[in-house]
């Protein structure tokens, strides 16, 4: 009994002093350990499935999308050079392109223009090093972050293939899409999402990739075409796509895969992703009926190439407004745009001529200027998005038009000096033999289908 009470008065003893023993480690603690940034483990898995689903919209949603729609001969060619250049980039995003795009320079400033080679292959980045959200006081392993906005140049490099498909060296698309990503996309990335970047201190709205992907991609995918010429036969053969199975495969996985694109660059799994995830939904399902419907206006049948196409145009569109609308201003954004994009690829490209093979342009470059500066409207309270309630949309459009504008100058020029490059040192373009036999035998020695 003695033994005991004994017991349970040093019990007592023990928990009373607790407390002090608590507050006196708090004081002797640290400050950089009390304001440490938190690392949350469910931020963490929903950004590396995020950048996982990007993955999945180059390999294997982009390159069927894109390989579908081509000829039969060309098929593997597509596919071979998404891939490659898709490596390519992610490659040199590790040596030099994130410290261009997000790193300091090497005395720590931040350029407005571009950033400097303070993490040139990724120096001082550890598995303990952090990067920012939108949140403070939370963060995200700088690592993670470093393979999520790979993903994004990856794609980025490939959508610019789609206008110059059939009939360009395998060659030229490396060079061109080493000096393209230095050139056009690393800067252009700093300037929208970097902090310290011209268009990112303006206030510039770019939620996942509307000026920094769609119409990067879309304006060099233009001129890229134009430079390198038509395909041999274009417009008087008929080159329709050989499988709008692969196509419409290709579209599923690409609309699955945008929820990292679009939700993922909320950074964190919380609201902001939610509003990004439905918007991705409606705008999209939005634009894929509304193409049908022009489709049916114009005197046509609503077609599955139409549908897919529309799908496409709404995941563009939506792209910049993301976490910055609300639903309903996401559902007329999709619409909009779907209308618009309808008549750049059916009345204005054939009345210009040009041969942009897969619609890069039409789609992703007319979709993300609409994106881009819809983005401005839908972001008002007044309609439902997520502006604060002084919010002036006069001003922002003023914003978004620069970060446009600058944006199709800048793809505009820089690809122009890429491709002369390319072009320069391997000759840009296939023979006309190689053309019409196909460039999955001429530059790759092998046939997609066996028959």
């Amino acid at each position: 009994m003695k033994l005991s009470t004994r017991f349970a008065a040093a019990g007592a003893a023990l928990f009373a002093a607790l407390p002090a023993w608590a507050q006196e480690g708090a004081l002797q603690a640290p400050p950089a350990a009390i304001s440490a940034a938190t690392v949350d483990k469910g931020d963490t898995a929903w950004m590396m499935t995020s950048t996982v689903l990007v993955l999945m919209m180059i390999l294997p949603g982009l390159a069927l999308f894109y390989g579908g729609l081509a000829r039969t001969k060309n098929m593997l060619s597509v596919m071979t050079q998404i891939g490659a250049a898709a490596c390519l980039a992610m490659l040199l995003w590790v040596m030099y392109g994130y410290s261009l795009a997000f790193g300091p320079n090497l005395d720590g400033s931040a350029g407005k223009i571009l950033s400097g080679f303070g993490k040139a292959f990724l120096a001082g980045i550890t598995p303990a090093s952090q990067a920012a959200t939108f949140t403070k006081g939370v963060e995200i392993p700088e690592y993670v972050f470093v393979c999520f906005q790979m993903t994004f140049a990856a794609i980025t490099i490939a959508l610019v293939l789609g206008s110059v498909i059939e009939r360009i060296k395998f060659s030229a698309v490396m060079l061109f899409a080493a000096i393209w990503l230095t050139i056009v996309y690393f800067p252009i990335a700093h300037m929208v999402w970097a902090a310290g970047g011209l268009f990112f201190d303006m206030g510039a709205l770019d939620f996942a990739g509307g000026t920094v992907v769609h119409i990067n991609a879309g304006v060099s995918a233009l001129v890229a075409a134009l430079l390198l010429g038509k395909r041999i036969g274009f417009p008087q053969e008929r080159m329709a796509p050989h499988s709008l199975t692969l196509t419409m495969v290709g579209t599923g996985l690409l609309w699955v895969g945008w929820f990292g694109f679009n939700a993922g660059s909320a950074l964190e799994a919380n609201g902001s992703a939610a509003l990004a995830m439905i918007n991705t939904l409606v705008a999209t399902a939005s634009a894929g009926l509304f193409w049908m419907l022009m489709e049916r206006v114009n005197g046509h049948k609503g077609s599955a190439l139409g549908f897919c196409s529309g799908i496409i145009a709404g995941l563009v569109a939506v792209t910049p407004a993301a976490g910055n609308s609300g639903p309903f201003g996401a559902i007329v954004l999709g619409a909009v745009a779907s209308v618009i994009c309808f008549y750049a690829v059916t009345v204005v490209k054939p009345k210009l001529g040009y041969d942009d093979s897969l619609d890069a342009f039409g789609i992703h470059g007319v979709g993300g200027i609409v994106g881009a500066i819809g983005t401005a409207v839908v972001y008002a309270p007044s309609l439902g998005g997520p502006g604060a309630a002084d919010y002036e949309i006069g001003a922002k459009l003023v914003v978004q038009l620069l970060a446009v504008g600058t944006t199709i100058v800048w793809a505009a020029i820089g690809t122009t000096i890429a491709y002369f490059a390319a072009k320069a040192v391997t000759g840009g373009r296939v023979t006309a033999d190689v053309e019409r036999e196909g460039l999955d035998l001429g530059e790759h020695g092998e046939r997609a289908y066996n028959y």
